[in-house]
């Protein structure tokens, strides 16, 4: 076999070699796109219900809670049904405030389970997200335009106070103070 035969032979496998990754890293592409789909319904869902829960708290309990606790609470489950102008994330986290002002003896558990469930789906969806985002990001994705025009999913940021309990000291994450 002759230098260029050799070459060519080389040139052939290295071909192939960018084919198969490009093959697998679309397929990887199309299955993540589905999980951010999947865990972002999973998130609305969850959201949703705990907007519901905290809406039908300030009409049942009305008289434990406050008028004023009550009336935010019920304007604030309102707005995260139907955020304005699109901003979920700040309509979101106020409701979040309000629940975290609720006394423990007026709050349901099934209002503490949602949102229990929010915290987790919101940390599937994001964790989603960055395997998304990863793999869109390396240099041969973005030569190769493997994601063509689809916009990077983006993160959804609440501040619902389940970091701390969802994390814990005992995971290495949390750092004593002092």
């Amino acid at each position: 076999m002759t230098t260029a035969t050799w070459l060519l032979f080389a040139a052939g496998f290295l071909v192939a070699l960018v084919l198969l990754w490009t093959v697998w890293t679309l397929t990887r592409l199309r299955r993540l796109a589905g999980r951010v789909r999947r865990a972002r319904e999973v998130l609305d869902a969850g959201l949703l219900r705990r907007a519901e829960l905290g809406a039908a708290l300030a009409r049942e309990r009305a008289d434990d809670l406050g008028a004023d606790l009550a009336g935010a609470l019920a304007a604030a489950a309102a707005g995260a049904r139907a955020p304005s102008a699109g901003d979920r994330e700040a309509a979101e986290n106020a409701l979040g405030r309000l629940l975290r002002r609720v006394p423990a003896e007026v709050l349901p558990s099934e209002l503490e389970d949602a949102g229990m469930r929010v915290g987790l789906a919101r940390r599937f969806y994001n964790d989603a997200v960055r395997d998304t985002r990863t793999l869109r990001r390396g240099r041969l994705s973005r030569v190769l335009r493997l994601h063509g025009d689809r916009p990077l999913p983006r993160y959804f940021d609440i501040d619902d106070g389940l970091d701390a309990v969802l994390t814990g000291p005992g995971s290495g994450t949390a750092r004593p103070v002092g």
